[in-house]
């Protein structure tokens, strides 16, 4: 599994900041700062925006996703084929698809805090985390628990 792989997808679906309300696909200037940052080439935004969408949805944000087709092409090089993008949007798609042909895709997930909504990487051995972090949001729903169990 490749680290760079996972901090990609991570940090396209985080994208979107619930708690903050900050959207970095509001506007195509943010949009091609975030893919700068990467050492990529921005990508229309409404691409960005429906790969976005469709991710969350693929690791379990509350939207049905919707069908999604990135081109991508594989190449033979010499160290063996290799998937080859042209853009930001290609990149994250050929990120993830090596997290799923890797069996790792199932480790990307959402916070399901409705204030929160972050995705992370569950790097636990039994791959049970819920929460993105559990000082915080678990904590938070933890005393929420306590409240309703109380009243």
């Amino acid at each position: 599994m490749s680290s760079t792989d996972v901090s990609l997808v991570v940090d396209f679906l985080n994208t979107l900041d619930v708690e903050d309300d900050t959207d970095v696909l509001t506007n195509a200037a943010t949009w091609r700062a975030w893919s700068h940052e990467r050492g990529l080439e921005a990508s229309p935004v409404s691409a960005a925006r429906s790969a976005r969408t469709a991710l969350r949805a693929a690791v379990g944000d509350t939207v049905d996703p919707p069908p999604l087709a990135v081109p991508v092409t594989i190449e033979l090089t010499s160290g063996g084929p290799a998937l080859v993008t042209h853009d930001a949007v290609g990149a994250v798609m050929a990120a993830a698809a090596r997290l799923a042909v890797l069996g790792q895709w199932a480790r990307v997930k959402i916070c399901p805090a409705d204030d929160c909504r972050w995705a992370f990487y569950d790097e636990s051995r039994n791959r049970s985390r819920t929460w993105c972090s559990m000082q915080v949001c678990g904590n938070r729903e933890k005393a929420r628990s306590w409240r309703r169990r109380r009243a």
